[in-house]
């Protein structure tokens, strides 16, 4: 199992830089040099605990799909979401959110394993970790620049926050955030 961690410092509130995190929109965006698509599953908006999302795009020379689950949520400190379909042997994202000083700490580890044996260990060492720290880091300058400026508006006004855990099952509820966004609009 590989391990990618990342840290980013960003002068913008926890709630908004967690928001920003699930949002759809905002991802397919950072990831427009693979023209990443979301094609299945929630495919705009913030997605929520138990809910998936399809991305496809082109990495590394080859089109490929991957399907995510939020499979844990913590509003504003923490999600994680895991592959349920995709060419990785297993990829799982911890995202982990901290308010510091007027800012937030943004923490990600990622866990994967390459398919296709000792080709895999071979194409990890000479490409996967450093392609895959690299689009996380873009990604992730991405997210600290639109929190730090007024593109937050973009992803968030408007939009539904991401709800506690649903009582019934397999019927994810939303809830709306404005109260949120309006106390840590700055």
């Amino acid at each position: 199992m590989n391990t990618i961690r990342l840290s980013t410092w960003i002068d913008a509130p926890v709630e908004r830089c967690f928001l920003l995190s699930l949002s759809i929109d905002l991802h397919v965006e950072s990831a427009h040099k693979s023209n990443e698509k979301a094609i299945d599953g929630i495919t705009t908006g913030l997605i929520s605990e138990g809910e998936t999302v399809t991305f496809q795009g082109r990495h590394l020379g080859m089109r490929l799909r991957h399907t995510s689950r939020i499979e844990k949520l913590r509003p504003y400190s923490y999600f994680r979401d895991v592959m349920v379909k995709g060419v990785f042997g297993r990829f799982e994202h911890e995202h982990h959110f901290a308010a510091m000083d007027d800012g937030t700490r943004m923490r990600d580890e990622i866990r994967y394993s390459a398919p296709w044996g000792p080709l895999g260990r071979l194409a990890t060492k000479l490409y996967l970790q450093r392609y895959l720290s690299a689009f996380l880091t873009e990604r992730n300058a991405y997210i600290k620049q639109v929190a730090e400026s007024d593109q937050w508006h973009n992803y968030l006004d408007g939009r539904s926050e991401p709800a506690p855990p649903p009582s019934q099952k397999d019927t994810p509820r939303r809830w709306d955030a404005t109260a949120v966004l309006r106390s840590s609009q700055g």
